[in-house]
Order: structure tokens, then C-alpha cells, then sequence
């Protein structure tokens, strides 16, 4: 019986250290890559604006052959919303709004993800030109993950597991516009 409660406290002990531990840690996170395009701004912006076009980059909606995709509202403006749904854990299902829109300079987005876990982040991407014909593309994504479970955002490494597709979604980008 005295193992029992020792070993009760100790288990109370520990699960209070982690929620205090996790209070204090971070709960925001946000990721930015960037890469350089030979070709004008204008025209790299009209291409990243469109919810279809960025299907075609992405290397999320490329994991998955069989992924289904539908689209709701003006494509490339304020409102619309592309829905993806597949059963590639990485891929899951979700939705994508444009939320704003800086012409020929810069579009936000808010993401709905609902399955394999519900979330909410936002994102952009912007255009800026370099020279003539070159272009600094951006493209970032943010957002919290809620007490108490932001105490694995140090193990998750966000800026490396978003960064990497984030950076080969620019360099596919790249690959299409040049």
C-alpha cells in the first residue's frame, strides 16, 4: 500500500512539473523559407495567387496521387477556398482560404486543417522584386499550438519539418516559372 501512494505522488509530482514546465515554454511557432526566381514579379504573383496553381507546387497536395480537391469561390480572390481530403496521414484533410490580398505583392491565408488533427494556422506568400527579372518569393506559415500539449513544440521542430516542404514547394515553384 505505501508503494501504491509513493508511487501515486510521484506520478502527481511529475505530471505537475510538466504542466508547470509547459505554461511557461512558447506556444506560437512560425516558418518562413524564401528563394529567388528569374522571372518579373507580376507575373510569378498572378501564378501564386491562384489556390489551383499552388496545388501544383505544393508538396503536400503531391504526396498523395489520389488526393481529392475542390474549390469554392473566384480563384485567386479574397473568399476563396480550396478543400483537400486524403487518406495520406501527412496530407489529411483540410482547407485553405485566401483571407487578403496585396496586389502584385503579397497573399494570406488562413489553413483549416481537420483531419489527421484539427488545427489552425495562417500563411502567405509574397513576391518581391529583386531587379527586372528576378523575384524574392516568400513563403511562411504560423500558428499556435495550445497549452498544455505545446510542451512537444521543442520536439517537433517545426521550422525543420514545415521548413523542408515549405522549401521544396519554392523549388518546385521555381522548376514551373523559369
Amino acid at each position: 500500500m505505501i508503494f501504491i501512494k509513493r508511487l501515486l505522488v510521484i506520478l502527481i509530482l511529475f505530471i505537475s512539473i510538466v504542466l508547470i514546465v509547459a505554461y511557461f515554454m512558447p506556444k506560437e511557432y512560425s516558418v518562413e523559407r524564401e528563394i529567388t526566381i528569374n522571372k518579373p514579379a507580376d507575373s510569378i504573383f498572378k501564378y501564386v495567387r491562384s489556390l489551383k496553381n499552388q496545388n501544383e507546387f505544393s508538396v503536400w497536395a503531391n504526396r498523395d496521387p489520389k488526393i481529392r480537391i475542390t474549390y469554392k469561390g473566384t480563384d485567386g480572390a479574397v473568399g476563396a477556398v480550396s478543400f483537400w481530403e486524403s487518406n495520406v496521414k501527412e496530407v489529411g484533410v483540410g482547407e485553405q482560404e485566401i483571407t487578403k490580398i496585396t496586389e502584385n505583392r503579397r497573399v494570406d491565408f488562413a489553413l483549416r486543417f481537420k483531419k489527421p488533427m484539427e488545427d489552425i494556422a495562417v500563411g502567405y506568400m509574397s513576391t518581391d522584386p529583386v531587379s527586372e527579372n528576378q523575384t524574392k518569393v516568400k513563403w511562411g506559415i504560423s500558428g499556435v499550438i495550445p497549452y498544455p500539449t505545446n510542451i512537444m513544440l521543442p520536439m517537433l521542430k517545426m521550422d525543420q519539418m514545415i521548413g523542408n516542404d515549405l522549401q521544396k514547394g519554392l523549388e518546385n515553384l521555381k522548376e514551373k516559372m523559369e
